[in-house]
């Protein structure tokens, strides 16, 4: 699964206003209101098992997103978006122009 949360109600305003929901919606990704989602596992956004997560968010101690056994590895941006393409974790870099 695929969810994008963005920061803060501007950021959310200013994708929307660029139509950037509907391009992740049409690719498969669920939009969530601004703020915290997942990072906090404050809702049934969270990791179930042994599940791993590619976040953006700023911490990764053990059962932040739900799970005591899943993994969270944090990432830029850039890289989140790699491995939501690629579906798994790849190096950014292979798909940058130089």
């Amino acid at each position: 699964r695929a969810l994008v949360v963005p920061g803060s109600q501007e950021v959310d305003r200013q994708a929307i206003e660029e139509g950037l929901d509907q391009v992740f919606s049409a690719a498969g990704f669920q939009w969530r209101e601004a703020g915290c989602s997942m990072c906090l596992a404050m809702n049934p956004d969270q990791l179930s098992g042994n599940e791993i997560s590619a976040s953006t968010s700023n911490r990764n101690f053990k059962g932040r997103q739900g799970s005591p056994t899943g993994r969270t590895l944090l990432m830029s941006p850039a890289m989140a978006a790699v491995a939501a393409v690629e579906g798994k974790v790849t190096d950014v870099r292979e798909h940058l122009e130089n």
